[in-house]
């Protein structure tokens, strides 16, 4: 800054004194330059070197010099397209005729000072001037042309806004330059980079990258654009793996530091935002280091640049995708520039120096040779023969005239300024009115000789148009850029992309886009989480817990599916869940079925046998009566049954329990009245006792009636009250819907059974104490049998029942109905019907009087 002021000072300040007569400057700049006068100069300031070596400044005596070093070709290029564009304005005498435009052209060394520099000779000019106390200047340079990065630029629109002077930059694509209230006077025929950080955007999100690295120049402009870029990515949902800055003058500690930062990343996708010098530095330690594999993707800085991949090392660059300034032609451009020759130019150090360093010789000079001393024998002398027409480098080749072209283009925009404001005013060359020109500056507007129509717009930007290009390795092993799309940022922003994939050579010559995420998505079935201390681009995909589902990539939670619904084995959707019951169709209901049905037919041919010997000693010295009723309630529990199968409904809920638990304990009653009848025989010895009146045919009927009443009330209550109703039930299978039956009412459902279960221990106890009366065909003891196979049944059942689970739970049920009902018909009525139909000599009142009388004894 301090040298800055002092700059200022010595150039602008009047020599202080009241005796002076003379304006003097304070110091005197000996810069390089490649000039020639004209009516009208045009300054140039160009980084004809990629940078300035450092002084070591001790305030005692003057500086030296500046050093500039390492000639770059392509900038040495960009000048000689001014110089080409300046004289072919010239020749033809129809834009500004009368008039002839020179030019001045320097080294800005690729450093920002050493622009400023420039810049202050450029618009003070060097000559003093008698007589003048206010030490005007006496250039007539009223535009430069300059800088190619955009902090240079910055550093020298803040030094020339105050002096009026108009400014065109062919490269500097920095935002911050287009604040009209800051910098008025500058220009640039190069697309402001807020589109650059937009589509680099939009090309990382299109090839479905999530997951990359960013290296930028170690700049103020490198780290603001590059934190746009990142801002821009982030809202595309693209994470950053690494964000690193490289400078063309960094350490050999630093470049390894990043290499190896590089090649340990998790990703191969590394977007560099680099200025040209620093990725040329960049390069040549990759290639020493032999790093391949990365996929670049690069601003317009670099590009296309030639020089930036020699040939041997283009590998490790092939494959690279990016942003370039739009191609142009330029017809006569290649044969000006195989003119430039060190003896049209006589003592001009850019022109040795390019000489020199095209021809890698040593220019013969009387200064050169006094300081090679005796070693000029031992180095190569340039002859002057050499032909630039067969040399192939960056500064020859106009195959890929991009960033000239901006240069020739700023060129024509001043020119057709002058012409617009030669055409309007009394124009004399002494009074060049700055802001009248910078007036028609704003108004541009003409078609240059390829048709493209060139303005600028309120920011004093020009049309937001890039090439998508990609470097392609040829049959010989050199890179060449090939255009794949194009950016225009006139048009809305879903379509200012546009990509040819199919044209795409990605690194190693693969034709597949190369792996550039953290990880894989989440195919549909699982739910991303993020990994612990990662961005939300790295996650884990968890598959979705049973029940659940996710139908999408990428999700980041998993839906729970209806309660009728549970997912799939992928997870991918919700299936309807199977509906289970206890069917006729499957193997357990049809045989459940095919006994129910055997059971009531054979309890059926039982009451037909029985009726049919209805007066046979047998059938009515067993209670005929109630030997009928038992077997038709018997038929009942048989059928009853059935309504335990097929898919439950209201009616059938409702009369399942019902049905069965009164025919269950008409049976008990029953069998409770044959075995109150057959004790009470046995026990009372007089025939006129007034209990066994209790015992009469009357009575029994009354006392079934009573006990299946008592049972038929509950039900009736049950039924009122709470009644079962049928449910779809999942507590047993998460996958299966059970169709039940809800018992509705516990209490009475207990009820209902406990009097059952009172009924079935009353029958069993009083049969067991029957067992050993002289009974013919021994009816107690077979009730006995009957009663404990009965009570056995469902008190195994009680278990069963309970860790059944779905249709099993139905099936013990019925299985236990079935069984008990089973065991009475087989133990009560089997031994009766086999006498009556195989022994029916034993079916006799005699034969019974017999037996009777033989066990009384």
């Amino acid at each position: 800054m301090c040298r800055f002021v002092c700059l200022l000072y010595l150039l602008a300040v009047p020599v202080l004194g009241q005796n002076d007569s003379l304006c003097r400057l304070r110091g005197r700049f000996d810069l390089p330059r490649i000039a020639k006068d004209g009516d009208i100069v045009i300054g140039g300031s160009f980084n004809i070197h990629y940078y300035r070596e450092e002084q070591f400044l001790d305030f005692r005596s003057p500086p030296r010099p500046p050093e500039c070093k390492s000639f770059d070709l392509t900038q040495f290029q960009f000048a000689q397209t001014m110089i080409y564009t300046i004289e072919e304005i010239n020749r033809n005498q129809v834009l500004i005729p009368n008039i002839t435009l020179g030019y001045q052209i320097h080294d800005g060394c690729g450093d920002p000072a050493m622009s400023t520099k420039v810049t202050t000779l450029l618009i003070s000019g060097q000559e003093e001037t008698l007589a003048d106390p206010k030490c005007k200047t006496t250039s007539n340079i009223p535009v430069i042309v300059t800088d190619a990065e955009s902090m240079q630029s910055v550093a020298v629109a803040r030094v020339i806004t105050p002096f009026n002077v108009t400014m065109f930059s062919y490269s500097a694509a920095y935002d911050y330059l287009n604040n009209m209230y800051e910098f008025p006077t500058f220009f640039r025929t190069i697309p402001n980079d807020y589109h650059q950080v937009d589509g680099l955007a939009q090309l990382v999100k299109y090839f479905g990258w999530n997951w990359i690295g960013t290296i930028r120049s170690n700049s103020t402009y490198g780290a603001l654009a590059m934190d746009e870029i990142i801002k821009s990515m982030e809202s595309f949902g693209i994470c950053i793996a690494f964000s690193e800055a490289v400078h063309k003058t960094d350490s050999k500690e630093k470049l390894l530091s990043l290499m190896n930062i590089i090649k340990e990343a998790t990703t191969r996708i590394v977007v560099a935002f680099v200025a040209q010098a620093d990725m040329a530095v960049l390069l040549q330690e990759i290639v020493r280091q032999n790093v391949t594999g990365i996929q670049w993707v690069g601003s317009e800085s670099w590009i296309t640049m030639p020089n930036i991949s020699p040939k041997e090392d283009a590998r490790f660059l092939a494959g690279t995708v990016g942003f370039a300034v739009p191609r142009a032609v330029l017809p006569g451009l290649k044969g000006f520039l195989l003119e430039v020759h060190p003896s049209k130019f006589p003592g001009n150090v850019f022109v040795t120096e390019f000489w020199e360093t095209t021809f890698e010789c040593f220019w013969q000079t009387p200064e050169n040779l006094s300081q090679l001393g005796g070693g000029a024998a031992q180095v190569k002398l340039c002859t002057g023969d050499e032909r630039l027409g067969e040399i192939d480098n960056q500064y020859t080749d106009t195959s890929q005239l991009r960033i000239a072209y901006n240069v020739y283009k700023a060129v024509y925009a001043i020119a057709h300024s002058l012409n617009e404001m030669l055409s309007k005013t009394n124009f004399t060359f002494s009074q060049l009115d700055l802001w009248e020109l910078l007036h028609h500056m704003y108004a541009v507007n003409f078609t240059a000789k390829n048709g493209e129509s060139i303005y600028f717009d309120e920011n004093l930007d020009t049309v937001p148009l890039y090439e998508l290009v990609n470097w392609q390795m040829n049959s010989e092993g050199v890179a060449h850029v090939v255009t794949i799309g194009h950016y225009d940022g006139l048009v809305d922003f879903n379509k200012r992309l546009y990509i040819n994939k199919e044209n795409i050579i990605w690194i190693n010559g693969k034709k597949e886009v190369p792996r550039g995420i953290c990880s894989d998505s989440c195919l549909p079935g699982t739910w991303k989480t993020v990994k612990k201390e990662m961005p939300l681009c790295c996650f884990t995909c968890i598959p979705c817990s049973e029940g659940e589902f996710s139908n999408v990539t990428n999700s980041v939670s998993c839906l729970k599916c209806p309660p009728e619904y549970w997912s799939n084995q992928l997870r991918t959707q919700c299936m309807p869940k199977k509906i289970e019951f206890l069917s006729f169709d499957d193997e357990m209901g049809s045989s459940l079925l095919t006994l129910a049905v055997i059971g009531a037919c054979l309890t059926v041919a039982t009451g037909l046998i029985f009726y049919k010997h209805r007066q046979t000693p047998l059938v009515k010295a067993n209670n005929s009566e109630l030997s009928f009723l038992l077997l038709f309630a018997l038929t009942l529990c048989f059928l009853c049954s059935l309504t335990f199968i097929d898919q439950p409904s209201v009616w059938s809920c409702m009369l399942r329990h019902v049905v069965f638990s009164i025919t269950f304990v008409l049976c008990l009653s029953c069998i409770l009245g044959k075995t109150l009848v057959v004790l009470m025989a046995f026990k009372t010895r007089h025939p006129n006792n007034k209990r066994i009146k209790w015992f009469s045919p009357m009575h029994q009927r009354l006392n079934v009636c009573a006990l299946t009443s008592v049972q038929t009330i509950i039900c009736i209550i049950w039924l009122t009250s709470s009644p079962p109703f049928p449910v779809n039930s999942t507590k047993y299978y998460k996958t299966i819907i059970i169709l039940e039956c809800n018992i509705g009412s516990l209490v009475y459902f207990c009820c209902v059974f406990s009097y059952i279960g009172a009924l079935a221990c009353l029958c069993c106890a009083l049969a067991f104490l029957a067992r050993k009366l002289p009974d013919n065909f021994n009816e107690a003891t077979f009730i006995t049998f009957s009663m404990l196979i009965f009570c056995a049944v469902w008190i195994t059942f009680i278990p069963a029942y309970v860790s059944s689970p779905g249709k099993y739970t139905v099936a013990v049920e019925v299985f236990a109905i079935l069984a008990s009902s089973y065991s009475l018909l087989f133990c009560i009525f089997a031994p009766k019907c086999y006498i009556i139909l195989f022994q029916p000599e034993k079916n006799t009142k005699k034969y019974l009087m017999r037996r009777s009388n033989t066990k009384t004894l």
